[in-house]
């Protein structure tokens, strides 16, 4: 930045970190906007993914200039960015959309109105970006009006159980990345997921309760618990399966669960994992299914306390660096058409796929996914529907590409889809 264009960049950033203490959500976009002001860059606006990761809503501040409400992530500049990862600008440049980025996770896009040169702003946008990213995710645990604005209508009580208990839903090192996606987001019913990294480990839990209801919430949320419980003790995949069966049958009998719980060594690419009556998992190559690659002798499901006297057995297979690993509950594959046509898997992983042969990142592949069978479901899922992308990429970046330089480029039409 050329002197005389705004403050140090470090100075602001400090300054948003002391006054962001105990400034509230509506304060926290305003503060954005006033330290983008110090920066030189013009005025901000931040906008929130909604939780189905079809819409950015803009999150309210008391001044500024007027700016569309909400903005569709498959038809705008600013979902462009969202989706690519990549700071965005208008074709007269005036405008610029960066990635709000947690991690590997997506949060939203930051529009900055430039009142320059905007190649003079790019590592002030970006680092402005990042420290409103972090600040939104910090309050959301506590701040109910940056909760509202990830969402576009309300939720059930039973899922609104399960989404408390959730991580979030893309994480990553330099050596492996795990996505996920998990629908219908506003009514979901009996599945979790859940994914962490331990000393090197990737792991990762998927699990299908019986049912639709509160219960069926209550029994995925106990399950997730127990999880991380016996994880954290130091438990292997055998003893988490056990526990999990364990607290099912004792605490919240007759419902039954399948799952599939796994863990990838991120140095040595091996893979264990253990079956409870789920969908085997799908291993991926060269961008190609292998028939059965990780298809074993079905175990019982979880809650009848059968794996309490005798552990599920536990499998192990090495992989290939650049190796994916799809797990998915069976609402996925047999999510039916109107006229009863099954979504099966050989559409699942041709969408996946695709998708990712078209440089997507996993995230995006599986929210791409989830579009195609909500539409082949006419947006009225029968089941939950949740997918689970493990990336084993040693090395290389964990992000699907750089967002160094900005692109320019002019927002699509309403309603029609933008690749990027």
């Amino acid at each position: 930045m050329s002197e005389g264009d705004g403050e140090g960049l470090g100075p602001v950033l400090a300054w948003v970190l002391d006054r962001s203490h105990e400034a509230s959500a509506l304060d926290l976009a305003a503060l954005i906007d006033e330290a983008a002001g110090r920066l030189g860059i013009g005025s901000t606006r931040l906008f929130l993914a909604d939780i189905q990761q079809g819409r950015l809503n803009l999150l309210p501040q008391p001044q500024g200039p007027q700016v569309p409400a909400t903005l569709d992530i498959d038809g705008s500049l600013a979902g462009l960015a969202y989706r690519t990862q990549r700071v965005h600008l208008s074709r007269d440049r005036s405008t610029a959309w960066f990635p709000m980025i947690d991690g590997i996770e997506r949060v939203g896009v930051m529009q900055a109105s430039m009142s320059g040169p905007a190649a003079d702003r790019m590592e002030a946008g970006r680092a402005l970006a990042s420290l409103a990213t972090l600040l939104v995710v910090s309050q959301s645990s506590h701040n109910d009006l940056l909760v509202r604005h990830q969402r576009t209508r309300p939720m059930s009580l039973q899922a609104e159980l399960l989404w408390a208990f959730l991580p979030p839903r893309t994480i990553g090192t330099t050596e492996a990345t795990s996505a996920a996606m998990l629908e219908p987001a506003y009514d979901i019913g009996g599945d979790a997921f859940d994914h962490t990294f331990i000393d090197g480990v990737l792991h990762v839990t998927m699990l299908d309760a019986m049912g639709h209801d509160l219960a069926s919430g209550g029994a995925s949320a106990a399950a997730v618990a127990a999880c991380r419980f016996t994880r954290r003790s130091g438990g292997s995949l055998p003893d988490i399966a056990t526990t999990i069966d364990r607290t099912l049958a004792r605490w919240i009998p007759d419902r039954l669960m399948t799952g599939v719980i796994a863990e990838l060594d991120t140095h040595s690419g091996d893979l264990s994992w253990i079956n409870c009556g789920h969908p085997p998992p799908l291993l991926i190559r060269d961008g190609h299914v292998l028939p059965r690659a990780l298809e074993r002798d079905a175990e019982l499901p979880l809650g009848l306390g059968f794996h309490d006297r005798e552990p599920p057995a536990r499998h192990h297979v090495r992989l290939q660096p650049g190796d994916r690993v799809l797990i998915h509950s069976d609402g996925v594959t047999e999510a039916r058409s109107p006229d009863g046509d099954l979504y099966g898997e050989d559409r699942l992983t041709d969408t996946v796929i695709r998708s990712l042969a078209s440089g997507h990142s996993g995230a995006e592949a599986l929210r791409r996914l989830v579009q195609k069978l909500l539409a082949h479901q006419e947006h009225r899922l029968r089941d939950d529907a949740t997918i689970l992308l493990a990336e084993w990429h040693p090395n290389a970046s964990a992000t699907p590409a750089s967002p160094a330089t900005p692109a320019s480029s002019d927002a699509p039409p309403a309603g029609r889809h933008a690749d990027a």
